[in-house]
């Protein structure tokens, strides 16, 4: 018995030496995934957000001549939806010229920022909040060498300014996407095939019209959480954002298009959000930082953001509405308000369109119809350009032709026998652009009429 109680405590001993062991070991700790990066571009700086998987060790410095800036980050690679590199819009960004990134002693991250000049760089980790997962953010100020050197430039003539009119930025948003298939019809069409359908067809004549540059939220068949959807526009600066859906409802007799835009309330919890920590990254209303700001200052601002975001987006919506009820049955004639997530931008305007109802048979069959998504794509993109060609954002050629920002727009005066789509060969713009530069709802024209002509084309 003696024996074997010894044995026993050799035996544990031993296990217990090997367990002892195994602990002291260290443990790899999990990959921290960079899922996205961010930019805003500001009066007094330029904030840069890294959306992450989890916190992250990190340093930072900077590098002379050329000037640089370094950020390590510990244990962290990209995550596989950024495709290996790293795209920032460079071209409203003065204080960077390119940025790069390459893994560094196998295990971490090192992302390179090439600068136009000296600047000086605060960094914090912001915890999640709402819609948003752990951020590191960087904040650049130039210095004040940078900043003389940049008021030496020489200034631009109007010739040089006209040109770098920049054109109005479009953010189409197909709806659903992945795992997730949306709304199925009575045939098999899955939502979120139709909106992909729709969303390029829009693309495209986006992409055609002078004065526009469309920006896909979702290149393919793949799932985006909502938030991310929004964070993807204002990366891009959109002027606009455009989700694209097909409703569905139990009965199938239920028909026609609808627009939506996001509810009071709506809107409420998302300046709730922005208010509720005060390094949120998120904290970006028209490019002012809402970080160093009282709580008074912080809540004026986004009140008075979100309230002209809304009113935009009530106008381009109904604007949009009425150019869809031309093609096709509406549901509402009138603009609806939601809670939808993903129209919660405070700075973006925002709108979802419902095409059709994907429920009904007919309007399933009608969403399959290539000529039809067209129709829809036109009337959409009639919608956009009636809005913006009322209320131009500065900067942009729109603006540009209503001659508020880069010179006047010309006036042709019509002449006996001409018509609105040779007047437009002529200028080598777009029917549709004419039309809508001069309020026209048809092609009618009387001699001596005096018709605006978009520049910039």
């Amino acid at each position: 018995m003696r024996h074997s109680t010894g044995l026993i405590k050799r035996y544990f001993l031993r296990a217990a030496t090997l367990l002892l062991a195994a602990l002291a070991v260290p443990v790899q700790a999990a990959s921290v995934e960079v899922r996205g990066v961010r930019v805003w571009d500001g009066e007094e700086r330029t904030r840069i957000v890294f959306d992450l998987s989890a916190p992250v060790e990190h340093s930072v410095f900077s590098l002379e001549n050329p000037d640089r800036l370094v950020i390590d980050l510990e244990n962290a690679d990209l995550a596989s939806s950024l495709g290996g590199e790293i795209s920032l819009p460079l071209d409203i960004l003065p204080l960077v010229r390119n940025v790069r990134s390459a893994p560094r002693e196998r295990d971490d991250l090192r992302v390179v920022f090439d600068l136009a000049g000296g600047t000086r760089t605060k960094s914090f980790l912001v915890k999640p909040s709402g819609d948003f997962g752990h951020r590191l953010v960087l904040d650049l100020e130039p210095t004040e060498s940078l900043q003389q050197a940049q008021a030496l430039e020489p200034s631009k003539s109007v010739t040089d300014v006209r040109p770098s009119a920049r054109p109005l930025v479009v953010a189409i948003d197909a709806g659903h996407g992945g795992k997730d298939s949306g709304a199925i019809g009575p045939g098999g069409t899955r939502e979120k095939d139709v909106a992909l359908s729709i969303a390029r067809e829009l693309a495209r004549q986006v992409d055609a019209q002078p004065g526009m540059r469309a920006v896909m939220i979702r290149e393919g068949d793949e799932y985006l959480y909502l938030s991310e959807r929004r964070e993807k526009a204002r990366q891009h600066s959109a002027d606009i954002f455009i989700s694209i859906h097909a409703d569905a409802f139990t009965d199938r007799r239920a028909r026609g298009a609808s627009v939506y835009v996001v509810s009071e309330r709506g809107a409420t919890s998302m300046a709730a959000e922005l208010l509720a920590e005060r390094e949120n990254a998120a904290d970006l209303v028209g490019g002012v930082s809402l970080a160093d700001k009282d709580d008074v200052v912080r809540s004026v601002l986004v009140d008075l953001s979100q309230t002209a975001t809304l009113s935009a987006s009530l106008t381009v919506g109904q604007r949009v509405m009425d150019r869809v009820a031309s093609v096709t049955r509406p549901h509402k004639t009138k603009v609806q308000q939601a809670g939808f997530i993903v129209l919660k931008s405070p700075d973006v305007p925002s709108i979802l369109v419902e095409t059709a109802f994907i429920s009904n048979p007919s309007e399933e069959r009608k969403l399959r119809d290539r000529n039809h998504q067209k129709r829809l794509a036109a009337a959409i993109v009639q919608g956009v350009q009636d809005h913006f060609l009322a209320n131009p954002p500065p900067g942009t050629l729109f603006a540009a032709w209503q001659g508020r920002g880069d010179g006047e727009a010309p006036v042709h005066s019509v002449s006996s026998g001409e018509t609105l789509s040779g007047i437009a060969r002529q200028y080598k713009v777009s029917v549709n652009t004419l039309r809508a530069a001069n309020g026209k709802s048809n092609d009618r024209l009387s001699v001596g009429e005096q018709l605006v002509i978009p520049l910039g084309t």
